[in-house]
């Protein structure tokens, strides 16, 4: 899944920068739950019901990856400045 291709690259060391940007992507799929969940009330399709448990499955990625990556980037800037100082 697209998430789960992000969540690797946010991951890694130069990615935990772009953690906290990336929350911001949690909006995009409320959006899109939402949108399904009026569609299904309105009379659509039952399989999107399956949608909308995608879209809010990734939106819990996307804001667990935001304080996630400031602790672990916060960890590697201490275990570098113990290493340079060395």
């Amino acid at each position: 899944m697209p998430t789960s291709i992000l969540l690797d690259a946010i991951r890694t060391r130069r990615g935990l920068k772009w953690g906290i940007p990336a929350m911001l992507l949690a909006v995009t799929y409320l959006l899109i739950a939402n949108v399904c969940v009026q569609l299904i009330e309105d009379g659509g399709p039952g399989w999107l019901h399956l949608a909308v448990l995608w879209a809010i499955w990734s939106m819990l990625k996307m804001l667990w990856i935001g304080p996630a990556s400031a602790v672990l980037l916060v960890r590697a800037r201490v275990r570098e400045s113990v290493t340079a100082r060395g």
